[in-house]
């Protein structure tokens, strides 16, 4: 019988539940997969509760990126206050991309190990401690210290934040507008972060920039323990963690996430021996972590599994892409902004507000129309969006004696590209996050966060050092009077504009279909495990 035959007969779905729990037989049909995909989860007993537990969900991914990109913004003061050097800026700025990005498989594990709740609370609680302890660096080594300790907590905020939104919600309707203001609020902290680094930097202290911050983790933790259900995320009896897997691929990360974060910034820039040492070990490292995933371990941090659903592999080649197009756009146009534009900070934060308010939107739209249009459509639309993004500030002409104007440039250049970026980073993650997760199984829901969250950091990490290759090279083919920073900045866009092009073509070949509402992915293997006993005892 196919999916199609069933959701237009009927089907007896198995009394023996993913969740281990036992219920009568029920059957569903089209209506009644659409009325349950509508309805409020069962879990949460009135519309307050649920509204409490999605609150919590997205503001989690807004603190994430509220500290990443806010920093930038106050890097400068601390700098001077802190006496850090040119070449250790990059450090504390970088570092929690370092520990996030090497940590989130480990934790996707703990997640099954201990259950998503107490690893999503107990990681607010630590990126709250070393947040406020930020706040209160006295030197620019324990600066870069809490930095990144506050990755650690990142790398357990986001993918106990999927696998518990995972658990929750059916696929349909609902599911996909609380997985659009999930990929909302992620422009939105950035734009957040951007705004409170700017006012902190322009009317009060660095230091309040690390406060703030503080008091909206210590919120978020507050709303989570009031309104994430007890048995929500509950841990697995049979999980172990891989501790060869751990072994393998947090080395393995840091070194080759140090090596393209710091690549562009050393002495002699690539070519410096403790960038290609890194590099090199650190790949071997990756290296043994596929050889024991794929051959010791038996429950890998990164399962076979995860890459079974059809066009997953391609899917995830095209993301790591088209993140690295939206790390290259954000951290070069702040950068275009404030230093070829000369903007102030609050200028800054506010040619930024299209970008959080294009999210917002789409986080409506989304929830309407994702159900309605084709993954492949929305795709091809997200496809478009990182192309004119960097292609906008790549085309941007160069001011003479004002003219053309800010303001000219601002409205015909600055305005379209922010629109066109949150088109392009909002719709992909609402269509993947919703894609993944509606193909995985419940048991896999943590680690499918990782794997999402990963791809978003590494995507970004390996492009931005990548971009900073391309630069260097240039610089010293050229030099830097012919290059000056809006030419270097314009070799970054351009890089973006040929990785949108390669992107495109690995992302508009999967075929998502409509997210609508079906059976969730432990229904499809409960109704397949029925068949197959029935086949065999007709047999």
């Amino acid at each position: 019988m196919t999916e199609s035959s069933v959701l237009e007969q009927g089907v007896v779905k198995s009394s023996n539940h993913a969740d281990g729990t036992d219920t009568p037989p029920e059957v569903f049909d089209k209506a009644e997969l659409d009325r349950l995909a509508r309805q409020r989860p069962s879990t949460f007993h009135n519309a307050y509760a649920e509204y409490g537990f999605v609150l919590s969900i997205i503001l989690s991914m807004m603190m994430c990126e509220y500290f990443v990109s806010g920093f930038n913004i106050v890097l400068p003061e601390v700098a001077v206050a802190l006496d850090i050097s040119d070449a250790e800026r990059t450090w504390p700025a970088a570092v929690p991309n370092l520990t996030t990005a090497a940590l989130l498989l480990p934790f996707a594990r703990m997640c099954d190990l201990y259950g998503g709740r107490y690893i999503f609370l107990g990681g607010h609680t630590w990126a709250f401690i070393w947040s406020l302890a930020a706040g209160f660096s006295p030197t620019p080594t324990l600066l870069i210290v809490c930095r990144a300790m506050q990755g650690v907590g990142f790398s357990a905020i986001l993918p106990a934040g999927l696998a518990l939104l995972g658990h929750t919600y059916r696929p349909g309707p609902r599911k996909n507008t609380v997985y659009s203001l999930y990929g909302a609020f992620a422009c939105i902290g950035f734009y957040f972060g951007i705004l409170i680094g700017a006012l902190a930097g322009q009317f009060l202290n660095w230091r309040w920039y690390f406060y703030i911050g503080s008091i909206l983790v210590f919120f978020v933790v507050v709303v989570g323990v009031i309104t994430i259900p007890q048995n929500l995320g509950d841990h697995d009896e049979g999980a172990i963690m891989d501790w060869w897997g751990l072994a393998t691929v947090v080395p393995g990360l840091v070194l080759v996430v140090f090596a393209f974060s710091d690549g562009g910034h050393a002495p002699d820039g690539w070519r410096t021996p403790y960038i290609y040492v890194t590099l090199i070990v650190g790949v071997l490292f990756l290296g043994a972590f596929v050889y024991v995933e794929g051959w010791v371990a038996s429950q890998p941090l990164l399962p076979a599994e995860l890459f079974k659903p059809k066009y997953m592999r391609r899917l995830c080649v095209g993301l790591f892409c088209s993140y690295g197009i939206f790390g290259l756009f954000l951290f070069y146009a702040s950068y275009y902004i404030e230093t070829v534009l000369h903007t102030t900070p609050l200028q800054t934060a506010a040619w930024f507000i299209p970008l959080a308010a294009g999210g917002f939107f789409l986080a409506v739209a989304g929830g309407f129309v994702l159900h309605i249009l084709s993954g492949r459509i929305l795709m091809i639309v997200s496809s478009t969006g990182y192309l004119l993004c960097c292609l906008l500030f790549a085309l941007l002409p160069k001011q003479s004696d004002n003219q053309p104007s800010t303001s000219f440039l601002y409205w015909a250049y600055v305005f379209p590209a922010m629109l066109t970026g949150t088109i392009g980073v909002d719709i992909a993650f609402n269509v993947t996050n919703v894609f993944i997760t509606t193909a995985m199984p419940r048991r896999l829901q943590a680690t499918a966060g990782a794997l999402i969250n990963s791809l978003l950091y590494l995507g970004i990490a390996f492009w931005l050092g990548i971009g900073d290759l391309a630069i260097a090279t240039s610089v010293k083919n050229y030099g830097e009077e012919s290059l000056g920073p809006r030419e270097q900045y314009q070799i970054a866009f351009w890089t973006g504009v040929g990785l949108a092009v390669v992107a495109f073509f690995f992302i508009v070949t999967v075929d998502f279909g409509r997210a609508e509402a079906q059976m969730t992915a432990d229904e499809k293997a409960d109704l397949d495990s029925d068949e197959n006993r029935s086949s065999k005892n007709e047999q």
